[in-house]
């Protein structure tokens, strides 16, 4: 890619960078305008995603696959989490960085959900949490939306109950559990939540729950009917390893480009043709002769006594 190609920084307009908020998903979602988010958990990850003017950023328990190479989102902890939210947070000047609450962090008891989502917000800078469920769920939002912590609910597939729910499948395919679904909506919205995550649901079936809500749905393999669009980062650029969820997009092929660049360093570094000596610094010969004792006082006769050794090692 040329230099004239590349991505070029937005002007400075002198205007201070100001955070997007809630009530700017608000906004756009009145004004009809699609909400695009994506999954960070690092901080170079989420300087480029915050560069790109994407609005909301959320920090996924997806983590714990992607990341922490574990085989489900359950074993992923509060302080691991928090590690990550403190890194994005750290990386962003304006997105609105959603934290997801851990299994088992919320709807134990609602004091010990309103002490685990404050500390996504006062320790970890977060900007809101993410919880699971809808019926079952909806009186822990209540709790901590009416403590003026903003949340986003979940709906559809939730990852956490992935074994209640028979594994990684599309739900709302039948009657019952259609009605489910669109009652676990009304749950979430009537609860507080700015918004709601829904994931793995018929396209029409996410479209009609989007027409009924009054709150942004944001769809993960829901189809194009959702007020906007969430995806993990690592699928969007070939980076996740193992199999491939079918409503991912791949828009570029990173993990291949590193693959390359990784062998092709191995490969300069045992022919010797790196470093070269663009990458490498020098010094004065003179100083270096002085150094190896070529230099006048190096070359003074050296005394024959023995140097005296320290009783005291």
């Amino acid at each position: 890619m040329s230099a004239e190609s590349q991505p070029q920084p937005a002007p400075k307009t002198g205007k201070p960078e100001r955070r997007v908020g809630i009530a700017d998903i608000a906004r756009m979602y009145a004004d009809g305008q699609r909400i695009s988010m994506l999954t960070a958990y690092d901080y170079p990850t989420a300087r480029i995603v915050d560069d790109a003017g994407i609005p909301m950023i959320l920090v996924g328990d997806s983590v714990g696959m992607v990341m922490l190479g574990y085989e489900e989102t359950v074993r992923v902890t509060m302080d691991e989490m928090l590690h990550h939210v403190k890194a994005v947070v750290r990386g962003t000047r304006r997105t609105l960085v959603v934290a997801d609450m851990p299994f088992l962090s919320y709807g134990v008891t609602e004091q010990a959900s309103l002490e685990h989502a404050g500390r996504f917000i006062s320790e970890g800078g977060a900007h809101a949490v993410k919880v699971e469920g809808g019926v079952r769920s909806a009186r822990t939002i209540e709790t901590i939306a009416r403590s003026g912590i903003p949340v986003m609910g979940h709906i559809g597939l939730t990852p956490q109950a992935v074994y209640g729910l028979g594994g990684h499948r599309v739900q709302g395919k039948t009657v019952e559990s259609a009605r489910k679904l669109i009652a676990d909506a009304f749950a979430v919205q009537e609860s507080g939540a700015f918004a709601v995550v829904l994931e793995l649901a018929p396209a029409e079936l996410a479209a009609a729950v989007t027409e009924r809500l009054k709150i942004p749905t944001i769809g993960i393999g829901a189809g194009a009917g959702c007020s906007g669009q969430v995806q993990v980062i690592t699928d969007l650029l070939g980076l996740t390893y193992g199999f491939i969820p079918r409503h991912a997009k791949r828009y570029e092929e990173i993990g291949l480009r590193m693959s390359e660049a990784v062998t092709a360093y191995a490969t300069d570094v045992a022919a010797g043709t790196f470093p070269g000596p663009e990458h490498s610094s020098s010094m004065d010969p003179a100083v270096l002769a002085e150094v190896l004792g070529a230099g006048a006082l190096d070359r003074a006769e050296m005394s024959d006594e023995p140097i005296p050794l320290d009783r005291d090692l």
